[in-house]
């Protein structure tokens, strides 16, 4: 297996868990009472619950691209120095990120620069097979 393919498993797995904090915040805090049994609406959570849902959606808006240029790299059979640490890259700023969000840190110009460089990350695969 390529290495951009062992990233893109370890992206998904991160997505896959990424909810876990949103759901034991959930559990674990006082939430208004709903009249309804609907979903809690994100913005009445305390802030930490918050946050997670908003790192969890945050990781699911840029996983589906990043993994489409990764199996269409892999099925062009294009792996390089430039796909490999594009990806490399890509996982680092997303785990930097989750935690980023999730411990309260989500201040300006952090959390846009490392979704800036997730993005940059995508584009330079994508780049890199239609090069290649």
């Amino acid at each position: 297996m390529t290495t951009e393919l062992t990233v893109l498993t370890l992206t998904a797995l991160l997505a896959a868990s990424l909810w876990v904090p949103y759901i034991v915040g959930v559990n674990s805090t006082p939430v208004p009472t709903l009249a309804e049994n609907r979903p809690h609406d994100p913005g009445t959570l305390t802030p930490w619950v918050h946050r997670a849902f908003r790192a969890h959606l945050n990781l699911l808006e840029q996983f589906l691209p990043f993994a489409v240029v990764v199996i269409v790299a892999h099925l062009a059979e294009v792996s390089n120095a430039v796909t490999v640490w594009a990806s490399v890259i890509f996982l680092a700023l997303r785990l930097v990120h989750a935690v980023w969000m999730i411990s309260g840190l989500p201040v300006l110009p952090v959390r846009p620069l490392i979704f800036t460089g997730g993005w940059l990350s995508i584009l330079t695969i994508g780049c890199a097979v239609l090069w290649a």
